[in-house]
């Protein structure tokens, strides 16, 4: 059976020990980086099936690495658990924001921590396996078998959880979807963040399919309630 790789980035190097122990301990094959610099040169040569990214580093921090992970067509894909010290929701949500899939919060169990990265794997892993080749309506397109977007024939850049949350959205195109359960279905049961995550993403998701992000025609508000993605429009 072949063993998940996964990229550590964390300055501390007790940590990074305990972290790397741990996850060998339970199958995991884990490569370690003090620094940002140091991983983003080695993902140019090879890339792993998720990343644990340290917000407080040396030189660019984690979640400007986790920006960057995300810009590229090669890592952009690959899940993202974030580490932080501080606890604060700032660097959560802002964390979610630039597309990671969750976070963990310093001092943390290991136990716990290996439990996330297996919950993310399978989430990853359940999604690949119920793709569907292409989703459209009107001049939105979902390429599933290459996990890309089009408006107008034209490419769109997205993070994982804003492809998923398009993809949920247009296969229950017409139905209203509560941000409980967008929460559930695509970060998962075991996921702490809170329904405003739903409401981030979505308005990031806008800003690139929208017209005018503002007065959404694709992905409509349902008041107190949720999100629809409208069946009936037409922007011919």
């Amino acid at each position: 059976m072949s063993k998940e790789n996964i990229f550590v980035v964390e300055d501390e190097k007790n940590i990074q020990k305990l972290i790397k122990y741990n996850l060998e301990s339970n199958g995991f094959r884990v490569s370690t980086f003090d620094n940002g610099e140091d991983l983003l040169e080695k993902c140019k040569e090879m890339t792993p099936d998720l990343f644990l990214l340290d917000i407080m580093l040396p030189g660019i921090d984690g979640l400007e690495v986790c920006r960057k992970l995300k810009e590229n067509s090669k890592t952009n894909l690959i899940p993202i658990i974030m580490l932080t010290a501080k606890g604060e929701e700032f660097d959560k949500v802002l964390g979610l924001e630039l597309g990671a899939d969750d976070y963990i919060t310093k001092p943390f169990s290991v136990i716990e921590l290996t439990a996330r990265i297996k919950a993310v794997l399978r989430r990853a892993s359940r999604d690949n396996c119920t793709r569907q080749d292409t989703i459209q309506h009107d001049g939105i397109v979902i390429d599933d078998s290459r996990r890309e977007v089009y408006k107008d024939d034209r490419i769109i850049e997205v993070t994982l959880k804003e492809y998923e949350l398009l993809k949920m959205l247009m296969l229950n195109k017409g139905h209203v979807l509560t941000r409980e359960t967008l929460l559930e279905k695509i970060w998962g049961y075991d996921y702490f963040g809170e329904t405003r995550t739903v409401d981030v993403h979505i308005r990031y998701l806008r800003q690139k399919i929208e017209e005018d992000p503002n007065h959404p025609i694709y992905i409509e508000t349902v008041r107190g309630v949720g999100y629809r993605f409208n069946d009936k429009v037409s922007t011919s």
